[in-house]
């Protein structure tokens, strides 16, 4: 196809729309503009292509048997493109909104909120996918990724949700009654660990201890380090926001603070998001901010 000789599509889809609706008034309205621009665009279809498109008798408009002619393609392309266009968009629409976090975000921050989305939008499915491993947001593939860190990562839209500091906590039956524990002190004590992280080895590492725990380590989903946590079975890096509550009832006592300028973050590609996405991810800054 040589593209080059084709008219532009704004003429073209003014003389489609024309010849639809049977005058320059009707296709104005049709289109949202004037009928003096649908005859300026009839005009220069007619000049692109050196035919005359359009029989004019006084004000009565009419097409020409080469304009006819067009019509008729022309009809019958825009009818396809919009066929497609509209499976398209509704293939887009019904598929579920794939959502990747890490299973303790999961469990203590979206899944008690979740009913209230659901109920607010019945109309749009999730997939919740929790896992501690990075994930690449692809088209077809997992939509909005939500991690904790500093922000900054390459290659994706990135927005703060949730501001909360990095801290190392445990159990008052685990630390017999002392708070003062140093990193080293800290590397022979048990240690818990979501499975398929690092946390302990990392944290130990930037406080300058070179090796990783001394103690036991237990690996356990998010769902349940908490709870062993609570019950005096390790020590455990974890988010603040999460040990909060425990941490002014007295059930654990934080022992070091990170930077405050972490936290969880929104990711997104730097793509057009769906309009289902747009919802989900909207929700979500409103119930962050309901958190705060």
């Amino acid at each position: 196809m040589n593209w080059l000789k084709l008219p532009p599509l704004s003429s073209l889809r003014a003389f489609s729309a024309f010849a639809e609706k049977g005058g320059v008034v009707q296709a104005g309205a049709a289109l949202n503009v004037s009928h003096a621009a649908i005859s300026q665009q009839l005009r220069v279809l007619e000049k692109h292509m050196g035919v005359a498109l359009v029989r004019r008798d006084g004000k009565s408009l009419s097409l020409t048997p080469e304009g006819a002619h067009l019509a008729r393609a022309v009809q019958l392309g825009f009818g396809s493109i919009g066929a497609a266009v509209e499976e398209v968009m509704s293939a887009g629409g019904a598929r579920p909104v794939h959502v990747s976090l890490t299973p303790t975000f999961a469990a203590s921050w979206l899944m008690p909120r979740l009913p209230e989305f659901q109920a607010k939008y019945p109309e749009i499915s999730l997939t919740i996918d929790p896992s501690p491993h990075l994930v690449e947001l692809t088209p077809g593939g997992v939509d909005v990724a939500i991690r904790y860190g500093s922000g900054g990562w390459p290659g994706v839209d990135c927005e703060m949700l949730l501001e909360t500091p990095f801290v190392v906590v445990a159990a008052p039956s685990l630390l017999g009654g002392r708070s003062d524990w140093t990193p080293e002190e800290l590397s022979q004590l048990p240690w818990l660990e979501e499975f398929g992280t690092t946390e302990a080895s990392t944290w130990l590492a930037r406080r300058g201890v070179d090796h990783p725990p001394q103690g036991r380590r237990i690996s356990l989903p998010g769902t349940l380090l908490l709870e062993g946590l609570r019950a005096g079975q390790g020590v455990t890096a974890t988010v603040r926001h999460f040990v909060e509550q425990d941490i002014k009832a007295g059930r654990l006592v934080e022992l070091h603070t990170e930077p405050e300028s972490s936290g969880y973050h929104v990711l997104t590609a730097k793509t057009p998001l769906r309009p289902a996405v747009k919802t989900f991810v909207s929700w979500l800054r409103r119930q962050a901010g309901d958190a705060r």
